[in-house]
């Protein structure tokens, strides 16, 4: 168990505050930043201990299976293979995109998901990682609506913490999607890192969303703000129930594009860990 995670009960700790003072320092030094402080619970996480080569923790991820483009032309197939998702000794759990012949596809990746296992409505939802990158390559840490499988998509509510473009690796989206707003008019930001990329290093992306609003961090700063009221002028606020967390790799696909001769293979998400917590009086 990593030394920074006390007990079940953890709290932010006074790491976060440096963060977000270094972030406010050397990311925007000309914004002043006016972050509520809230004291968060933890109420489940995965800090991804285990032997190399061994799968998620079954009690905690399942799996999406499969290709056919996953609506979006996606070009992989995402399997439960320890080659595609499996820890890696030393703390990390890695999502590995592969160049070959699967089932019908040219690559291979993986998506898990805390479906079934795991379900929240409103706290804060965070993963330390690092990205892959290169054409064609779309990571992503993100939230479905657990009623996804009675109430079709966009209606269950999609929450995109993190999501980027493999060919521009500096540059972090943070988007929901819903009733309204979805697909090329969700309501989303950038925030873009100065002389660094995301697949250089760790950083923490988070959301803390409430019943008003839904707040999107990197690295403990806040780069937007969406508030109910500012969803109600697009459409239908569908945030008001449990949403479970999702992590993978796609290869292709209508937001990132398509891989090239120039993009390297394998690529990798490494994951240091994923928290939720929740608020508390």
């Amino acid at each position: 168990m990593k030394n920074y995670l006390l007990n079940k009960n953890y709290i932010l700790t006074v790491s976060v505050v440096i963060t977000l003072l270094f972030s406010i320092v050397s990311c925007n030094p000309d914004t002043a930043q006016n972050v509520e402080k809230r004291n968060w619970e933890l109420t489940w996480s995965d800090e991804f201990d285990g032997a190399a080569g061994v799968l998620p923790d079954a009690t905690k991820w399942t799996y999406d299976i499969g290709n056919g483009g996953w609506g979006n032309q996606e070009l992989q197939y995402y399997t439960n293979r320890p080659e595609n998702v499996s820890l890696d000794g030393n703390g990390n759990l890695v999502i590995t995109a592969k160049s070959e012949s699967f089932g019908g596809s040219s690559f291979t990746s993986a998506r898990i998901k805390t479906k079934g296992l795991f379900e929240q409505a409103y706290g804060r939802f965070e993963a330390r990682l690092k990205t892959p990158y290169g054409p064609g390559i779309w990571p992503a840490f993100w939230m479905l609506g657990a009623n996804n499988q009675t109430v079709a998509w966009p209606q269950c509510g999609e929450i995109d913490i993190m999501e980027l473009k493999g060919h521009q690796p500096s540059i972090l989206h943070g988007t929901l999607h819903g009733p309204g707003y979805s697909g090329g008019n969700a309501i989303t930001d950038t925030y873009s890192l100065l002389n660094d990329r995301f697949d250089s290093g760790y950083h923490i992306f988070a959301v803390e969303w409430d019943t008003e609003k839904i707040d999107f961090y990197v690295d403990g700063y806040l780069y937007q703000k969406i508030s109910k009221s500012t969803v109600n002028t697009k459409g239908e606020w569908v945030y008001d129930h449990p949403f479970f967390m999702i992590l993978n790799i796609a290869v292709g696909g209508t937001f990132a594009g398509f891989p090239t001769s120039e993009t390297p293979f394998p690529q990798k998400m490494t994951i240091d860990y994923v928290r939720a917590y929740k608020l508390v009086n």
